[in-house]
């Protein structure tokens, strides 16, 4: 681990309209991270949230396009792309890295980056939120998503 992720406050947030949009693949640890993006919007007391899956990671970034599209305040995206043995994890990483940040700079909208790249599944699990695990991207992303939206907000 990089170390121990900030403590950020949560904003009260009835009024917003959070998408969390998951990928297909590994689905164990995807659920674990929508839990906890889920769990990030009831803290911030969101009352509309919806869950939509996709095939895989690298489908995210077109999904949030269209989430916004759609009307929905912030995104969350959440996946798991597991190293293998050839080069396919580092294009899917930079591809779903470089959408992620294209659509929330077209939108001017925030998205919530809890889509883990990891070279084993103990990685993942030790970020997914799963019982017993160190880290829980899908809160953080959910928090971070929820905190860029009431930083606009002012």
């Amino acid at each position: 681990m990089a170390g121990a992720a900030p403590q950020i406050g949560i904003a009260k947030s009835p009024h917003l309209k959070v998408a969390i949009i998951t990928a297909s693949w590994h689905q164990d640890i995807c659920d674990a991270l929508v839990h906890g993006a889920k769990r990030a919007c009831a803290d911030a007391e969101v009352k509309s949230v919806d869950v939509f899956s996709v095939p895989g990671s690298f489908e995210l970034p077109l999904a949030a396009q269209q989430a916004f599209e759609e009307g929905f305040d912030a995104v969350v995206v959440v996946g798991l792309v597991l190293r293998g043995e050839t080069p396919h994890f580092d294009y899917v990483c930079q591809g779903v890295t470089q959408g992620v940040m294209d659509v929330q700079l077209k939108f001017s909208k925030p998205i919530g980056f809890g889509v883990l790249m990891c070279d084993s599944l103990a990685q993942a699990h030790a970020r997914s939120g799963i019982l017993g695990s160190q880290e829980d991207k899908g809160y953080d992303a959910g928090v971070a998503a929820i905190s860029m939206v009431e930083l606009k907000r002012g």
